[in-house]
């Protein structure tokens, strides 16, 4: 007898609400860059929050960055941290060219974002990320940006290389004490050349870099580096650097010439070109070197540095917060001191510690963490995220932010639209775009106030590295494994009663008893 079968068709089930986000850059070539940065702010706004079924997150945009370093693209790095939290389900694109044009860095970030299952959608290419078929395709696409990328960049040092052959000066920023009024030709700045004189002189003096350093930020003399202060490595490479003569050294740094585009210090991997006479001298050769041989025998007087090692910085005593330091008696033996029990045994009763017996310490640690993870790491993470979940749920105020956002990035759009029709000065459109940003800073603020839970998420990442780290590594350790040692812990504290605390990376914290140290 045949079965009575009954089939139950599918209910119409409303598609739930996506949350999308919109990535743009304005490439640093653009010819309209102003323009064409609001236009595509404005466009993803107004498509997203039109859009049925969609919510809007954020537009997060780029200008004038290079595309072939994800590094160095910091709202896009911002939306893969957001994806990452889990607050965006699709993110539209331009064209894969305006995504990265490194095919690498490209298809990373497209598998990692698939695995959080965020989708991408590139407009120009037609191309969606939800679909597997589609990776083959990004691949090929990927491809061409980063050759015309590699073409881009390859014409440009050929140019630089040409130049610099021909003795033709070549630099991007003024050293202190010289400004650049036409945009190319170094020209002396008076009040700055002053102190740079003053240097030059005070070195030959007798004074060293750090009492040339404490000095300038006693006068409290201006300067564009670390926050406005002086510090000695930076007067030591200003002492040493060519220019003050009016001489210029080119290709003291080089960037590579395969992906990842990376710029590195030029020991010699290419060539290097002296140019003399370039522009006016602040220092007269004679004090330059003079100068200059008195940094060279200073230099071969000054001790050099003492040797790193995995504990260095890292071992800290639970009794007094000292630092502890490394030493080695003359039969080789090594331990591990408490610096203020160093100097004075009876300020800090923590003593001597093998530095054999702390490395056993950590592979028993590793060890019992490997045999443990269900029971110690991953509860963790779970309370972790229920906190972080419980935060982040309800938050009315954040759809108001963004909203604001949204208005204010349409207003820069209008604005420059009013500039490009004529019908506002440049000196207005100023005006109302530094208010506009002034603006927009607060709201990114308020935000990020808002959003004061990033500290849990950034720990969750960071004991997610941690339940990594041990998941893949040995199955038993039988010893110390520096890399190993790195990445897991972040400090080591000491106690008086033979045992000691490693705090792990994610705010763990696992205890060790040590026994009897030689104290």
């Amino acid at each position: 007898m045949a079965a009575n079968v009954t089939v139950i068709p599918p209910r119409a089930v409303r598609p739930d609400t996506l949350r999308v986000a919109a990535y743009c850059r304005v490439s640093s070539d653009s010819a309209d860059q102003l323009h064409s940065y609001a236009a595509q702010i404005q466009y993803y706004t107004d498509l997203i929050q039109n859009h049925d079924g969609w919510d809007l997150v954020d537009v997060y945009a780029d200008k004038g960055i290079t595309g072939t370093r994800m590094d160095k693209r910091e709202d896009f790095n911002r939306l893969l941290a957001d994806c990452r939290k889990g607050k965006i389900d699709k993110v539209l694109v331009k064209s894969i060219s305006r995504f990265a044009r490194n095919t690498r860095d490209c298809l990373a970030s497209l598998r990692e974002l698939f695995r959080l299952g965020v989708s991408i959608l590139f407009e120009k290419e037609n191309i969606d990320t939800g679909t597997l078929t589609t990776e083959l395709m990004v691949s090929v696409s990927s491809s061409l940006a980063q050759q015309e990328s590699v073409s881009i960049s390859q014409n440009q040092r050929m140019s630089y290389q040409r130049r610099m052959e021909r003795g033709e000066f070549i630099t991007c920023t003024a050293p202190y004490g010289y400004r650049m009024p036409d945009g190319k030709n170094l020209a002396i700045e008076e009040s700055e050349a002053r102190e740079v004189r003053w240097m030059f002189q005070a070195y030959l003096n007798g004074n060293s870099v750090k009492r040339i350093a404490e000095e300038m930020n006693r006068k409290e003399v201006h300067n564009s580096w670390k926050r406005g202060m002086w510090y000695e490595q930076l007067i030591r490479k200003m002492l040493s650097n060519e220019k003050y003569v009016g001489d210029s050294l080119c290709q003291k740094t080089f960037t590579t010439d395969t992906f990842p585009f990376a710029r590195k210090t030029n020991h010699g991997e290419v060539d290097q070109y002296y140019i003399e006479n370039t522009h006016p001298a602040i220092i007269s050769r004679e004090t330059f070197e003079k100068v200059q041989n008195l940094l060279k025998k200073r230099a071969e007087r000054r001790p050099s540095s003492r040797e790193k090692t995995p504990l260095s910085m890292k071992v800290i005593c639970g009794n007094c917060g000292s630092v502890y330091m490394r030493r080695v008696n003359k039969s080789g033996h090594t331990t591990w001191m408490c610096r203020k029990h160093d100097r004075d045994a009876s300020a800090c009763s923590n003593g001597r510690i093998p530095e054999t017996v702390l490395y056993a310490a950590f592979v028993r640690m590793y060890n019992k963490l490997k045999c443990n993870t269900g029971v110690v790491l991953l509860p963790a993470i779970k309370q972790m995220e229920e906190l972080r979940d419980v935060l982040q749920r309800g938050n009315p105020a954040m759809l108001a932010v963004n909203k604001a956002i949204a208005q204010a990035s349409e207003q820069s759009y209008n604005i420059s639209k009013l500039q490009a029709a004529g019908l506002l000065d440049a000196d207005a459109c100023t005006a109302k775009f530094n208010e506009i940003n002034a603006q927009l800073a607060k709201l990114r603020t308020e935000r990020r106030r808002l959003l004061e839970n990033e500290d849990i998420d950034d720990a969750i990442d960071a004991l997610q590295q941690t339940v990594d780290l041990v998941r893949h590594g040995p199955e038993r350790l039988e010893e110390f494994d520096e890399g190993l040692f790195h990445d897991l812990v972040e400090q080591i504290v000491v106690e008086p009663q033979t045992r000691i605390h490693f705090h792990l990376q994610g705010g763990i914290e696992v205890t060790e008893q040590l026994g009897e140290t030689g104290r």
